[in-house]
């Protein structure tokens, strides 16, 4: 039987960069190398793409502070068309063969925001994780939250500006949404360009932070609660893991905390919660994924608030799947092992697809 080419791409052009290359070291050494042939597609931050080896194709790879793409010397791209979705070799234009399907693991802007599902969708290639919709409207955090708000997923109060945009002073802010605030661009993840907010002077610096990473940032009222994450699974009929705490050591869950920092937060796997409020957090987790048109994977992360209410903050459809992710860990916990999961993944890629082939595309 002939192995399954599974092209991972990662990397990216994105201050998640970084982040991405850790999660496709750890998708590459746990995928089935007897059912898989893996194809590494690293790209740098300039969205050039690259061939790499396997046994190459980073450069210290055990360092989080230090990890680099190892730019190998194959600029490939992608050449659409129903019987040749292949990889090009730009030197020379040679063939280097059909891709099956497509693991994206690129965090934030171009990878997880409905781009490179767009480009997979033109050229017919089956790949992992939501669909366009579903990775733009989950990678928009003020489109989410009034998507959300429609489909009564209870949500934290926010505000949206646009770059260029009048956007409110300190004041109005801390009347509306109340001290302390979070400032957030709107299209990224990981924490980055993420500020904790009391005073005008700390207002006024966030604001400019977050603008340097998006064109886009929303302000969003401070939730007092405990930080539940839930990894789902699933196209049509998703299922929901046992949910999982984070337990920030320092004032928020920040890019350091996540990934830098092994004592920046602990993770308490599965959450200390009562068999109510595990059901409670699923089913909520289910109804936002459903809410968003998602498909394949995410990870929703919610406050619990001490009255026992739910307030969603955000879905992530590209979850992390570094050594220290929850979302690979959440499924262990609920019996599906790593190597296990990558396969489910890939297998609901190559299902949607399929089933999209059946529909008409002429009269």
């Amino acid at each position: 039987m002939n192995k399954i080419r599974v092209g991972v791409i990662f990397g990216g052009k994105s201050a998640e960069h970084e982040v991405s290359l850790q999660s496709a070291k750890n998708i590459i050494e746990a995928i089935d190398k007897d059912k898989y042939e893996v194809v590494l597609i690293g790209m740098d931050k300039e969205g050039k793409w690259y061939l790499n080896e396997d046994s190459q194709f980073l450069l210290n790879m055990n360092n989080p502070k230090l990890i680099q793409l190892n730019k190998s010397d194959k600029p490939v791209a992608l050449i659409p068309g129903e019987q040749s979705n292949q990889l090009i070799n730009m030197n020379g234009y040679e063939s280097l063969g059909q891709i099956d399907v497509v693991f994206p693991v690129l965090h934030g802007p171009y990878g997880e925001d409905g781009t490179i599902q767009g480009l997979l969708k033109l050229a017919n290639i089956p790949y992992v994780g939501a669909d366009v919709l579903g990775s733009a409207v989950g990678m928009d955090k003020d489109v989410m939250k009034r998507l959300l708000r429609d489909a009564r997923v209870p949500i934290a109060k926010f505000l949206a500006y646009e770059a260029g945009e009048d956007y409110a002073k300190f004041n109005q802010v801390k009347e509306e949404l109340g001290i302390p605030v979070f400032v957030k661009p709107a299209n990224l993840g990981s924490s980055v360009g993420i500020s904790k907010v009391r005073t005008e002077e700390e207002f006024e610096k966030a604001m400019k932070l977050a603008f340097e990473f998006d064109n886009k940032v929303i302000i969003e009222e401070n939730i007092i609660g405990r930080e539940i994450e839930c990894s789902v699974l699933g196209n049509k009929n998703p299922i929901a893991s046992v949910p999982g705490e984070v337990l920030p050591s320092s004032d928020f869950y920040s890019y350091e905390s996540k990934y830098i920092d092994e004592k920046g937060a602990m993770l308490q796997m599965p959450a200390d919660l009562s068999n109510e409020q595990v059901k409670i957090v699923q089913e909520c987790s289910i109804k936002t994924y459903k809410a968003l048109c998602c498909k394949g994977m995410a990870r929703v992360d919610v406050f619990l608030k001490e009255n026992g209410e739910i307030i969603v903050n955000e879905i992530n459809t590209i979850p992390g799947f570094t050594r220290i992710s929850m979302y690979p860990k959440l499924w262990e916990l609920s019996g599906i092992p790593y190597k296990d999961l990558i396969d489910r993944l890939i297998q609901l890629a190559i299902e949607r697809h399929e089933n999209d082939k059946k529909l008409k595309t002429s009269l």
